[in-house]
């Protein structure tokens, strides 16, 4: 039995196909829930896709193929060797481009009908409105809480659905967000975990293939959206477990107490920004890549003394480290606290790890010790990542 969509078609049908499109598109048309009729509605539709990393890669590919008409993505960032692992957009020679142009690239080498806009900048709270209402619908594949709060703010002002993903290690998450129609991100999580609680992709890994399942999932539910069929994921969210290899679903509806949104000036209040009473690292608790560099110049003239203390794996001290650090491993740190630290670690204390999430944590266990001592504990605000950007940019990055 064919589901019934509740929802009209989000987008009018443009007049016509022409020749190439109707070859193009020749097995959609054969479907008769999608038809000519639906296939003209892809055409003239609009969405915009958050990010052209692991959710955003498979989401530009098929959004292509399928023939929609206009794709807009917003990223600021650059190809790494490390995104193309999933990736797949992008390839070695995009190294180093911005990812809005290789992106914009490959969606032409697979359908030059196709209209491609390219937002090489952050989104903010300052473009989002602009930006968003350009467009019928919105795919977020964030992925970071704060960018989150904001497309679901923006998208509930603009009146516009959001179909959203997320991934981590070997599970992802889908659902669609419509404040007109259902629940939204906020009725879902309505706060954001505290800084450092979840790790991000860079710090706690995903499964390369991830991404293409639930990028595909996102896109068959704009697919849906724009031409009206099928039940859409409003008020579900769909729960993948990639090692067992299991779905299960999650139903949500609107919470009747959460204020409506009228602005965007509460996203960074909800999205987990550090404040004075969490315990996230304090200012005098964090020091940047070039104060480091310039203490471990101290440290080698004889000038001062410290211990860098590296809380990676194995793996990544065998990548790219810092010169003068030692290994202490996080868990290690969370199990045993100033214990695990070895005998010769005298003195002031510095913590550091991929990209500032685990030497966070790990300051927050010896936080405690430390209080009862005159030395001090620090970590490296951002990681080995800002050492690479701001110290030393011939070290490979990862």
């Amino acid at each position: 039995m064919t589901a019934v969509s509740p929802f009209p078609p989000l987008v009018e049908p443009t007049p016509e196909l022409n020749h190439e499109e109707l070859e193009r598109y020749s097995r959609h048309l054969t479907l008769p829930q999608l038809g000519v009729e639906g296939q003209r509605r892809l055409k003239n539709a609009r969405v915009l896709i958050i990010g052209a990393g692991g959710l955003g890669a498979p989401a530009l590919q098929y959004l292509a193929a399928a023939g929609v008409g206009t794709i807009g993505v917003i990223d600021d960032d650059v190809v790494s060797v490390s995104n193309l692992q999933r990736q797949v957009v992008h390839g070695m020679a995009d190294i180093g481009r911005p990812k809005v142009d290789s992106a914009a690239d490959a969606v032409t080498r697979l359908n030059p009908l196709v209209t491609v806009n390219a937002h090489g900048e952050r989104l903010t709270t300052d473009n989002a409105l602009d930006i968003f209402s350009g467009y019928d619908l919105i795919m977020d594949g964030a992925d970071n809480f704060g960018t989150r709060y904001l497309v679901s703010d923006a998208a509930e002002l603009v009146g516009i659905p959001v179909v959203w993903g997320s991934i981590l290690r070997f599970d992802g998450q889908v659902s669609v967000f419509w404040s007109s129609h259902g629940p939204v991100y906020r009725d879902l999580f309505s706060e954001a975990p505290a800084p450092g609680q979840v790790p991000s992709c860079a710090e706690g890994g995903v499964l390369g293939m991830l991404p293409a399942t639930i990028g595909s999932v996102m896109v068959t539910e704009a697919l849906k959206l724009i031409t009206g069929i099928g039940r859409p994921l409003v008020g579900r969210v769909l729960i993948h477990d990639a090692l067992a290899q299991t779905w299960r679903e999650l139903s949500i509806l609107p919470d009747p107490d959460r204020p409506p949104v009228t602005d965007l000036s509460q996203v960074a209040v909800a999205c987990g920004l550090p404040t004075a009473d969490d315990a996230s690292p304090a200012s005098h608790e964090t020091l940047t890549a070039s104060e480091l560099a310039v203490l471990l110049t101290s440290r080698s003239l004889g000038e001062t003394s410290f211990t860098l203390i590296d809380v990676r794996d194995d793996w990544e001290r065998d990548l790219v480290s810092i010169p003068g650090s030692v290994q202490v491993r996080l868990q290690e740190i969370l199990d045993r606290g100033v214990s695990a630290l070895p005998d010769s670690v005298e003195g002031n204390v510095i913590l550091h790890c991929k990209a500032g999430v685990r030497s966070a944590q790990a300051l927050g266990a010896l936080r405690a010790d430390y209080a009862l001592r005159e030395d001090t504990v620090k970590h490296l605000d951002g990681g080995v990542l800002a050492w690479i950007q701001d110290v030393d940019p011939t070290l490979p990055s990862y």
